[in-house]
């Protein structure tokens, strides 16, 4: 019983789709809910919520790792996630305004970067190949199949160096990381698995690989979308599916800026510490996206599953957690002053 309470409170993610199943059935500010509750509600609370940094002690963390109740509910967001969709493309066959359009692209794009994108990353450390395909059918309802690919093989080998597109410089604002990461992330995707398929010695690597693979999924993806929901409808989707992919990219602003690597001999860098990431203790961020806000000890240690990452005490805090840190980056002058702070803090 007390193992199913523990697990209990990382299905509070799920309230993003009882709210957002609320935004496509009905109208007005109904349809902004997600958004107020994520982005509003969310950053307030946190402000008068001290972060929590205690650890699981060995024990406790045994115990999380044998509860497989933690992986059912990282499963069920699949399923969930799906049905929602299908919910989100039903519901503009009633005549609604551009407004409440608006919020329900919004409502989807939340569901698309929470759980089409953030799930899949942490199915998408998993060694098995079910969960493997799980962390691929979550990322197609973002149209982000190569998230797979280049965080798995490209981010988590480069980053806090020149040569990771998702690690954000100091001093450069979020909207020119955004331009940064969405063009270096898909093409890096494209040179790891060209490169993957000449090792294994495949006719004509360009094709025969598993990026142009996913091009040919997420394509036919939408096309059945327009097929049976016709064009506006396709546009809609395409749209949410590009707010969850900038709010990911966003996150990955938040989690790395401004941090580096120190260079060794030769072309390599330091390994991967945990002042290489930005940490966040902050509570009700840490459930919400199951706990990648501990994101100094997934970098230490990428296979640790959600339920046990760690505090590090030598990792570099954020001043608030996830959703807050997210609002402050659209606003760069006051991100470079409360962040600059902090990394003299950190003297990072």
């Amino acid at each position: 019983m007390i193992a199913f309470i523990k697990s209990f409170k990382y299905t509070t993610p799920f309230v993003l789709y009882l709210l957002s199943y609320l935004a496509f059935n009905n109208t007005g500010i109904l349809c902004w809910v997600p958004l107020i509750y994520v982005f509003f509600i969310i950053p307030i609370v946190e402000l008068f919520i001290s972060p929590d940094p205690k650890n699981l002690d060995a024990v406790e963390e045994q115990l999380a790792k044998d509860n497989k109740l933690y992986d059912i509910i990282i499963w069920l967001t699949v399923p969930l996630q799906y049905v929602l969709l299908v919910i989100f493309l039903l519901s503009f066959k009633q005549d609604i305004s551009g407004v409440d359009i608006a919020g329900r692209i919004v409502a989807m794009g939340l569901l698309c970067g929470a759980f089409g994108i953030n799930a899949a990353h942490e199915l998408g450390h998993r060694t098995n190949v079910f969960e493997q395909f799980l962390a691929k059918l979550l990322l197609l309802t973002s149209l982000y199949m190569h998230f797979f690919i280049e965080h798995n093989k490209g981010h988590h080998k480069h980053v806090a160096t020149p040569h990771d597109p998702s690690t954000a410089k100091y001093k450069q604002s979020v909207y020119a990381f955004w331009i940064q990461t969405f063009v270096g992330t898909y093409l890096s995707a494209w040179h790891i698995a060209i490169d993957e398929s000449k090792k294994k010695n495949r006719a004509v690597p360009f094709l025969n690989n598993e990026m142009f693979l996913f091009q040919l999924i997420q394509i036919g993806f939408v096309l059945a979308i327009f097929y049976f929901f016709g064009l506006s409808i396709m546009l809609y989707f395409m749209g949410a599916a590009l707010l969850g992919a900038t709010l990911l990219e966003t996150v990955n602003y938040i989690e790395h800026y401004g941090l580096s690597r120190e260079k060794g001999t030769g072309e390599l860098y330091e390994r991967v510490k945990p002042h290489h990431s930005w940490n966040s203790n902050h509570v009700i961020g840490r459930l919400m996206l199951f706990e990648l806000s501990r994101h100094s000890d997934h970098h230490y240690l990428a296979s640790r599953k959600y339920q046990v990452l760690r505090n590090m005490e030598e990792a570099p805090q954020m001043p608030t957690g996830y959703p807050g840190m997210i609002v402050l980056s659209l606003f760069p002058p006051a991100w470079f002053s409360i962040m600059h702070k902090q990394m003299k803090k950190y003297s990072l």
